[in-house]
């Protein structure tokens, strides 16, 4: 058979030289009867990317030839879009006209917003520091437009979701005590010693009731002395938090219960792994607790003790199951953020609590407290983070056993190194509020409320629900990097108006937030809270202070 192979050899396709190392290859390919002709050009011209290039005579844009016209309706277009383009354009000058005079040092954004929180008011001898300043241009997002609407949406949400939480909550809470109370009944013992005794003849299909496995959830024994479910609801509901500096410990969601038939009291904790899955879990278990510390030590909780911004103190040692972290202290101090305030008014009615010698020196203690903290509030007004955030590190480098105690000599030590002016009668009247008896350690967590005052509970739970979005991973830690990611400052009042940037504002946060920081790349959960802390105190309504972490944080 003829295959006309010569043909194909000499084809033009064939002149071309191939590839080193594929002389063989390319004639396995083209000698046989599947070989197909090429029909490519014999010939490719080369690409010349040199007449890409724009020449230096060239001062025009190359415009195609032959195209048609343009018609009235696109002529009408160009001059509109020309005419919004123009206007712009002067917008855009105008705008960074004023950016350059804003930049001035006499009329820049931090002096602005110094001069409006001033109000008329002359400056202290020291003056403000750049880190003031910069501090204080956080306080602008209390004028920023957070939108109506999506913030009353979020609202509604999340009072569903808190309700739906509480009741499930309340309902494990109850199963869990109605079911112990009847297994632990020594009335059972007797039922069953009556039952024994008995001569009823045993029945091959019914498994004999000494022998039966009772359960927490399968009873179903009724005893007269057992509680029921009508003595438990005489109860008061409240929300807590642990007052501590480690933030998986702040951020636990802490839900309690104070029954008044026996003067008792429980804790749950409410966890969420994921976001479908829940479960509820004692914290501290029921039983009848007395004050730990302060005036009323030693006397057992009351209905009296239980009200929105109250401290409830255990002993760690008496609970075990409590985290390593949290029985690293002495005492465990929970607060108590919110309280269902219709039943607490329905039972104090019923309840009588009679004023004592404790009550009144409690109420003066809080006046000496309110005296001290008017007296720094001024000091205070405009350089709240800073020494806010210098004064907890400060007591972090004195805390050299990391107990969270200090001595009397410490803090007298630290007041002199903030000038902060106290007498030593305030401060002897002080120390023996927070110590008791005037010797031994105080915890300086203690001593800095005391004497500086700390935000409200609304005010925190806000602050706890920041760090909670950006601590993801419950470590008490956000790194800087996960922070920069979150913060938006594009609905700031000096951004908006072109007097600053974004950037600027950005800058700014995170030069006055690592300043109170012990480690450069992460910050912790007290180091937040101290920042909103100083933060807090030049801001008087509750809801512009809300709007200074709605509108950054998009929370």
């Amino acid at each position: 058979m003829d295959l006309t192979i010569k043909e194909v050899a000499a084809s033009p396709t064939r002149q071309a030289q191939p590839f080193p190392g594929r002389h063989s290859l390319q004639q396995g390919r083209t000698s046989g009867p599947w070989a197909v002709p090429n029909t490519s050009p014999p010939v490719v011209p080369r690409l010349d990317l040199g007449s890409l290039a724009a020449s230096d005579d060239e001062d025009q844009d190359v415009i195609a030839e032959n195209l048609p016209a343009p018609s009235s309706k696109y002529k009408l277009k160009y001059q509109e879009n020309a005419a919004e383009m123009k206007e712009g354009y002067e917008q855009d000058s105008q705008r960074n006209s004023e950016k350059i005079k804003s930049n001035m040092p006499q009329q820049s954004p931090g002096n602005q917003l110094e001069d409006k929180c001033v109000q008329g008011k002359e400056a202290s001898p020291n003056g403000l520091t750049d880190l003031d300043r910069k501090a204080l241009l956080q306080q602008g997002f209390a004028e920023s437009p957070y939108g109506a609407q999506l913030s009353m949406r979020k609202s509604n949400a999340e009072i569903v979701a808190t309700e739906k939480k509480k009741q499930t909550v309340a309902e494990q809470v109850m199963t869990d005590l109605l079911s112990r109370a009847v297994i632990s009944d020594p009335e059972q013992n007797l039922t069953l010693e009556k039952q024994e005794g008995a001569c009823i003849p045993p029945d091959s299909k019914v498994t004999p009731l000494r022998l039966r496995k009772r359960t927490l959830h399968e009873t179903k024994i009724r005893t007269h002395s057992a509680l029921t479910e009508n003595v438990l609801s005489h109860k008061v509901q409240f929300d807590g938090r642990i007052i501590s500096r480690n933030g998986r410990n702040a951020c636990r969601e802490l839900i309690g219960f104070f029954f008044i038939h026996d003067q008792s009291l429980t804790i749950y904790e409410y966890r969420q792994f994921g976001k479908n899955r829940t479960n509820v879990l004692p914290f501290i278990r029921k039983s009848t607790y007395s004050h730990q510390c302060g005036r009323r030590k030693g006397r057992p909780y009351q209905l009296g003790d239980f009200h929105t911004g109250a401290t409830l103190t255990f002993l760690t040692s008496d609970h075990p199951g409590l985290p390593k972290s949290i029985k690293e202290s002495v005492l465990l101090r929970v607060r108590i953020t919110n309280i269902d305030q219709m039943a607490l008014d329905s039972l104090r009615t019923a309840s009588v609590e009679h004023d004592d010698d404790v009550i009144r020196q409690e109420a003066s203690d809080s006046l000496i407290l309110k005296a001290i903290q008017d007296a720094l509030k001024e000091k205070l007004h405009k350089r709240g983070v800073r020494i806010l955030t210098g004064l907890g590190k400060y007591f972090q480098q004195l805390d050299k056993e990391g107990d969270g105690l200090l001595d009397k000599s410490d803090f007298q030590q630290a007041l002199k190194v903030f000038h902060f002016e106290i007498s030593e009668k305030d401060f002897e009247s002080l120390w023996f509020i927070l110590s008791g008896d005037g010797n031994g350690k105080v915890d300086y967590g203690e001593f800095k409320r005391a004497i500086i005052g700390e935000m409200n509970e609304y005010r925190k739970s806000f602050v706890r629900k920041v760090f909670m979005k950006l601590d993801f991973s419950k470590t008490g830690f956000v790194s800087i990097i996960d922070i920069k990611k979150s913060y938006c400052a594009k609905q700031h009042p000096q951004v908006i108006s072109g007097h600053a940037t974004e950037e600027e504002i950005k800058s700014s946060f995170f030069e006055t937030l690592r300043e109170c920081c012990s480690k450069p790349d992460e910050v912790s959960y007290g180091e937040f809270e101290d920042y909103y802390e100083g933060l807090s105190i030049g801001i008087v309504n509750d809801e512009d202070f809300v709007n200074v972490l709605h509108t950054p944080w998009g929370i």
